[in-house]
Order: C-alpha cells, then structure tokens, then sequence
C-alpha cells in the first residue's frame, strides 16, 4: 500500500485528528479514468472504489467539491457546456440523485495565460473555504498531479496524491518535496483517514 511505504515521511497529524468537514477533488484521473480533453459524458467511467469512498463521506456528512482545470475551453476545444456535461454524468455515475458536490470550479484557462482559478492557483479552495465557513486544517485537496497538490499546498489543507502504484514513480520528486503521500485510490485514502480517526 502506497501510503504505508510512507508513513515515516508523512506530515503529522494534530493530536486530535478528525473526519474532514470538506473534501476538494480534483477529476481527471482522480474520480474518474483520465481522458485527454474529455467532452463527451458517455466517456466517463469511475475510478474503482470511487462510488463507495464517496458514499462514506457523504454518509460522514463531509461537504465535498469538485475543481477540475479544463484548459480545452480555453484552447477552442470544446464549449463549457461539454464540460458541465461531463461532470454531470460524472455526478449521475456517484448519486442518480444528484446533490453530490456542494461547489464545482471548472478553470478554462490555457497553461500560457494568466490564472485566476486555475490550478495551482488555490483561489478556488480559499474562497470556498470562506463561503462555507471551513478552515484549511478540517479540509483536504485530492489529486493526481503535481498542480493539484500545490494547489492544496498554496491553500493550507491536508494534501493526498492519488497515484496508482504502476505511475507512483511519476513527479515522485515534486511530491515528496511538497510533503504529500501517494494513495492508490481515493478508496484507500478514505480507509486510512477513517482508521487515523480510530
């Protein structure tokens, strides 16, 4: 298990570790199977153990929010409304009834412009933390690249990569410069928080 190897390098948590109240997920790769430029919702397939870490903390009553950089807007690819699409049936995929994300930030801007909710920019994080009355140590931001932990990072909340372990090598340097540690899934991550709270 990729955050067991690590264990010994990860940040340390308070002496009264607590369930999350929020969770920011990055998409692409992290909720579901990563698809250059995706635009078509019938491409969207989840991620094992997606569905039923979700659920967990849904059930655990944690505000979850979505924060995806979809430069293909930018470049002319594909509208915003391709976009929305896609995270629509990614939200139908995890609930059919809906109400799964309490946020969504879709940042279209080209990696060559500049930024204003773009990851790594944590803009997105802080303001929602604000409008929901969160701090960064009751929150965490869950990704698969190096933009989405520094993001985190740049924010102040806990920071877990997910990282299967055939690509664990990947940004390996930038991840462990930052402090953050590998999980395979977002399944395995919410199995190690619930059993850090026991």
């Amino acid at each position: 298990m990729l955050a067991a190897e690590e264990s010994a390098t990860a940040m340390p948590h308070p002496p009264a570790f607590q369930l999350p109240k929020a969770v920011f997920f990055d998409r692409d790769g992290t909720l579901i199977e990563h698809v250059p430029y995706l635009h078509e919702p019938e491409g969207v397939v989840l991620l094992p153990g997606v569905r039923e870490a979700v659920a967990g903390l849904r059930a655990a009553g944690v505000k979850l929010f979505l924060f995806t950089n979809q430069s293909g807007i930018g470049r002319g690819m594909f509208p915003l409304s391709a976009a929305e699409a896609v995270n629509q049936r990614l939200e139908a995929l995890l609930d059919p009834a809906g109400g799964v994300f309490t946020a969504t930030c879709i940042a279209p801007e080209r990696p060559d412009e500049p930024s204003l909710y773009r990851k790594p920019s944590p803009r997105f994080i802080l303001e929602t933390l604000a409008a929901h009355a969160g701090v960064p140590e009751q929150a965490w931001m869950l990704g698969d690249s190096v933009v989405d932990w520094e993001a985190g990072r740049a924010a102040g909340v806990h920071t877990a990569a997910i990282v299967p372990e055939s690509a664990a090598a990947k940004e390996s340097l930038r991840r462990k410069e930052l402090g953050v540690v590998p999980y395979a899934g977002v399944l395995e991550w919410w199995n190690w928080v619930q059993g850090a709270k026991s």
